[in-house]
């Protein structure tokens, strides 16, 4: 078991570390120099950290291969924000000496209770040639056993074991949720195509060592699998009708919405087209989700450019939190220079009676007394976050030019 993990790296700042990693990515370079380097991709199973060799390379570049294990000793730092870790010495791993629970990150959802969640959605499928055509799949012990770890993707999302089902049950439950307000929607029709969209991954994808592409997915695709799998369990159901069958066929083909994307045709029906745009909706919001948690040792509540989105990414948290802090820190000070005139205005008062005052009478307040009351009263706090941003904003409103205030 690993003691050391990419994500501790904060933990131990310009410090040199000794663990083990799997190779991502390995590419040879040139320094300006002309000289060899190495630049690798490091990760483990709370992600990924970029690594550079600068020296004694040339025999590290034979000793291992994207893909291998290997242990590795060097100093951790950041370089433009992001933490780096520069190699001093470099081993490729022996079998022996890997745990491969080490390296495949995973999801952090009970996957029994996450299977259960799926089940219980094709229980409520109330067509009976689409519940018969499902439970086919999910009497096969290899195909639950292998839909129960598979990873969603390579690297774009849900690039985890338990991946699969994670991301087909998030699709469920906005199938579900977005049918209600669409009851022109065939539910039973929509839920068939989220279970069966991605169901070709099982066999595109390998997920021994790290993420990558088999054989036959590289050859075929997810989409030509999936197709090949739907007519091997039809074939257990004789009499299912063609319409369906077709309709299913379609579902699958044109899920990934455009040409240009993959799909050999576009949506042409609405549980077609929504089916679509959820499963679209769902992968980049967990494209987001991870790129966040990836980068959440950063200051900046932006993070860096997301390939799969073609864009940075703001985090509205952060953003929000940032801005709050200044606020309180600007409160606070106009609170202690409120308690401060407070203080100054009853010294003084202390020391002489108002004009015309005896001892026994009573005094009205003078208007600093009555500012300092005021401001000495707590302030109820903002029940969210945008009420105090709105306070926030309110305290900082400009009288425009001409205009009196009211």
């Amino acid at each position: 078991m690993k003691d050391f993990y990419i994500c501790d790296c904060s933990k131990v700042e310009n410090q040199t570390i000794t663990s083990f990693f799997v190779v991502a990515v390995k590419q040879v370079k040139s320094k300006k120099s002309g000289e060899l380097y190495l630049s690798l991709i490091l990760a483990d199973r709370s992600g990924q950290l970029q690594a550079n060799m600068w020296d004694n390379v040339h025999d590290a570049i034979s000793a291992f291969d994207q893909d291998d294990f290997v242990k590795v000793k060097g100093i951790v730092h950041k370089y433009n924000g992001r933490w780096q870790l520069t190699i001093h010495k470099m081993r490729r791993l022996g079998e022996t000496e890997i745990d491969y629970a080490d390296y495949l990150p995973k999801t952090s959802k009970n996957i029994e209770q996450l299977w259960q969640t799926l089940v219980d959605y094709v229980e409520s499928v109330d067509n009976p040639w689409l519940k018969s055509l499902l439970k086919e799949f999910l009497a096969d012990e290899a195909i639950v056993s292998a839909y129960k770890n598979a990873p969603a993707a390579k690297s774009l999302h849900h690039a985890f074991v338990g991946g699969l089902l994670d991301h087909v049950v998030s699709l469920f439950n906005i199938c579900d949720l977005a049918v209600r307000n669409y009851p022109q929607v065939n539910r039973d029709l929509l839920l068939s195509g989220a279970f069966l969209h991605d169901i070709g991954k099982l066999h595109e994808l390998a997920y021994q060592r790290s993420i990558s592409y088999t054989t036959k997915g590289q050859l075929l695709g997810h989409m030509i699998i999936e197709l090949d799998m739907l007519h091997q369990k039809l074939a257990h159901l004789p009499g299912f009708p063609e319409e369906l069958k077709v309709l299913i066929e379609h579902l699958i083909i044109s899920h990934h919405g455009q040409y240009e994307f993959g799909s050999p045709k576009l949506p042409m029906f609405p549980e077609a087209l929504m089916l679509h745009y959820l499963d679209d909706l769902d992968s980049k919001m967990e494209s987001m989700r991870a790129q966040f948690e990836r980068e959440s040792e950063l200051d900046t509540p932006w993070t860096s450019y997301n390939p799969s989105l073609a864009r940075p990414l703001l985090n509205t948290k952060k953003f929000l939190e940032k801005g709050l802090a200044g606020s309180r820190l600007v409160e606070v000070s106009k609170t202690a220079a409120a308690a401060a005139a407070a203080h100054h205005t009853a010294s003084h008062a202390s020391e002489e009676p108002a004009n015309g005052a005896s001892g026994g009478e009573a005094t009205e307040p003078s208007a600093a007394a009555s500012v300092s009351d005021a401001s000495s009263s707590e302030e109820k706090p903002a029940s969210s976050t945008f009420e105090a941003l709105q306070r926030k904003f309110e305290s900082h409103k400009v009288t425009p030019a001409g205009e009196k205030p009211h």
